[in-house]
């Protein structure tokens, strides 16, 4: 009877919370985000240029480009796009209870889980999709609940989408003139495409069963002494992420894996190693990886002389973005404009989506509007992500990011190191690929928890 009752409670609690942050965080998707239209604007590698020969913003809700022309208003629209068709995912409510608690929602605790599944989702896009693929729906997401790029200020930004967006749009119903381009260009590419992103998304649900679900991380970051409900730093999410990702099962992710720096130290041999490692079909290939890199970017707080290093990093095409935030919040950073970085924002609480049902609803896992935040104010603690699709690609990663390190350091010692070898030939013990009884060794759960104490608090 007692144990009911705490239940109870628990569930009451988390419906307070959930209600709490949602009025706490919806301005945030209400609030204009502005653009220079005289400063390039970086995502992910990709640079777009707004320019015109009048000063003055942009801003997100499109509410003053009808003074600009052309050409620059295509440029505005594919950002749009791609921003767009990065993978969204929030708190949420309402979601199977996770194992050993009564907590249905992650408001309140979850946001560096979900920041650090934005970065993997972003790395598994781009294996499966590409960089260049867009999600083809992006512009039709018309968000009820923010008062940014709705049905009429996208209309104002291009004709081409106009039919489409006079009516209101509900989930899953495409419009006459969505469907007539779909049966004019749906070709094999695209189908396969929309299945991959679907795939994608679906390994990220909110169920027990998902991959890379909030269920499946909390699990693993159980071996790391942390339980549902507590603050996670992104040092530990990385640790969790190369778990979840080396303990999947499902075929199509055999072809990736994830590496995470030791000591600020990228291991050349061992990320190869990783690379090179057989195959669960028993054909020698070589692996996709993805390379996660905890860094401090100061001490209390941000040094401003890594800015530079950091819109470097996001102007890389195979950066797969920055698990950070300011303190008490978690943010996945994908861009930057002069001084500020663009990210997505996880602590808006959304409902809980079924992705196990076919044809399930696909525009809350997409984020309406960018948000920019001062590089000054993000907390020094972060960790960056990075996908080579092959050992080539590794190699010429390191040596572009090395050049990098080493002409952004106004330091002895750069912000993290590529070096040749293995960690044990450092004397660092090499962690195991797969562990039957303990998926953390013993050197892994003492950087955990020393990760664990020096990292901010998040909410």
């Amino acid at each position: 009877m007692e144990a009911t009752g705490t239940d109870e409670v628990e569930k009451i609690k988390s419906k307070f919370m959930s209600a709490w942050h949602n009025m706490k965080y919806s301005w945030v998707l209400k609030t204009k985000t502005y653009f220079s239209r005289n400063s390039p604007v970086f995502l992910l590698g990709k640079c777009y240029h707004f320019k015109t020969d009048e000063s003055g913003e942009l801003s997100t809700d499109g509410s003053n480009f009808d003074k600009i022309n052309t050409e620059i208003s295509g440029n505005v629209e594919e950002f749009r796009k791609d921003f767009i068709s990065r993978i969204w995912l929030t708190y949420r409510e309402e979601f199977p209870q996770i194992k050993g608690s009564a907590l249905t929602t992650d408001c309140g605790w979850g946001c560096t889980l979900r920041t650090g599944q934005m970065l993997l989702a972003q790395g598994l896009t781009l294996h499966f999709l590409g960089r260049a693929w867009v999600w083809p729906d992006a512009l039709d997401i018309d968000n009820s609940d923010s008062e940014s790029w709705t049905a009429h200020t996208v209309k104002k930004l291009t004709a081409s989408f106009e039919a489409s967006l006079t009516a209101e749009r509900e989930p899953k119903i495409l419009s006459n003139h969505h469907q007539g381009t779909l049966k004019r260009n749906c070709d094999d590419n695209e189908m396969r495409n929309e299945v991959y992103h679907r795939k994608i998304i679906s390994w990220f649900g909110d169920s027990p069963l998902a991959a890379f679900g909030l269920h499946q991380l909390i699990e693993y970051g159980k071996k790391s002494g942390k339980l549902a409900g507590d603050w996670y730093g992104p040092a530990v999410v990385a640790h969790i992420l190369r778990k979840a990702v080396e303990e999947a099962r499902d075929p199509e992710l055999q072809g990736v894996t994830v590496y995470v720096a030791q000591d600020c130290t990228v291991y050349s041999s061992d990320v190869i190693d990783r690379q090179c490692s057989f195959m669960d079909s028993g054909k020698a290939d070589t692996k996709a990886v993805i390379i996660l890199v905890p860094v401090r970017l100061g001490g209390e707080r941000t040094n401003m002389d890594y800015l530079e290093f950091v819109k470097g990093i996001l102007s890389l095409e195979y950066c797969v973005g920055i698990i950070g935030g300011k303190p008490k919040q978690s943010y996945y950073f994908a861009g930057f404009q002069d001084d500020s970085l663009i990210y997505m924002d996880p602590h808006y609480c959304q409902s809980f989506v079924d992705v196990s049902i076919k044809d399930f609803p696909l525009e809350s896992f997409h984020c309406p509007s960018p948000k920019k935040m001062s590089f000054k104010k993000m907390d020094p603690s972060c960790t960056i992500g990075f996908y080579c699709r092959t050992v080539q690609d590794f190699e010429k990663a390191s040596e572009e990011i090395t050049k990098m390190l080493k002409s952004s350091s106004k330091e002895k010692y750069p912000l993290f190191t590529f070096v040749k070898g293995h960690s044990r030939d450092y004397d660092f013990a090499s962690s195991p690929l797969h562990e039957e009884n303990d998926l953390f060794s013993e050197d892994e759960k003492k950087r955990l928890k020393r990760f664990s104490t020096e990292e901010f608090v998040l909410l």
